[in-house]
């Protein structure tokens, strides 16, 4: 296992196929004021690499783009909603097809409301993760390795939770409706982009 750190793209190459987990570090949680400062990235064999962005970036990134953007490739997030805005955003691509391992939980495990990643990490797989670095400044000209580490454990444990989730889904007979909650995602964060980030659209009440 190790974690690689490149900057402004991701070699080529360097994933197997298949689905990949995805996450995001930014300056904030404004995703058109905070700007994208980082993308985790890792297959599921071993090895998470570490995607990041100067202050002045043009974002460029042709190999990352062109992984996060193919549609054979399932994208593995959790809470996908933020990540896939700020992609969008900065990137310009959509990084789908989804699968959210936050709404899965909210959807299997309706016996809790800790749907928190290490929650979820602790319950499912029985490893504890730090979100001790989760406040840091990401735009920092160097990465300490305590912010390399949180970074690159944000997907390490992504493909196991999915395999797990996946069955729970089937065995409460919600893999349909979770589903259709992974397609909307990608509208969900246009409409945080266009301004709508927290009203519910569906909803009876006038905006």
């Amino acid at each position: 296992m190790a974690v690689y750190l490149h900057e402004e793209d991701l070699p080529e190459g360097v994933l197997a196929p298949g689905p990949v987990a995805v996450d995001t570090e930014t300056m904030g949680l404004i995703t058109p004021r905070d700007r994208l400062c980082v993308v985790q990235i890792s297959d599921g064999k071993g090895d998470e690499h570490l995607v990041r962005f100067a202050p002045d970036s043009a974002y460029d990134a042709p190999n990352l783009k062109a992984v996060l953007a193919d549609p054979a490739r399932l994208k593995l997030y959790h809470f996908a909603r933020f990540d896939l805005a700020a992609i969008e955003h900065y990137l310009g691509v959509v990084a789908a097809p989804v699968f959210c391992t936050k709404i899965a939980s909210k959807l299997t495990r309706t016996y809790t409301d800790r749907h928190g990643l290490k929650d979820l990490v602790r319950e499912l797989l029985g490893k504890e993760v730090s979100k001790q670095q989760q406040s840091s400044d990401w735009g920092a000209a160097e990465l300490t390795d305590a912010q390399k580490d949180y970074a690159a454990s944000d997907v390490r444990y992504l493909h196991a939770m999915h395999e797990i989730l996946v069955v729970r889904l089937a065995r409460e007979h919600r893999t349909e409706i979770a589903q259709a909650c992974f397609d909307f995602l990608p509208a969900r964060a246009k409409l945080d982009l266009a301004g709508w980030p927290d009203h519910d659209i569906f909803s009876h009440e006038a905006a």
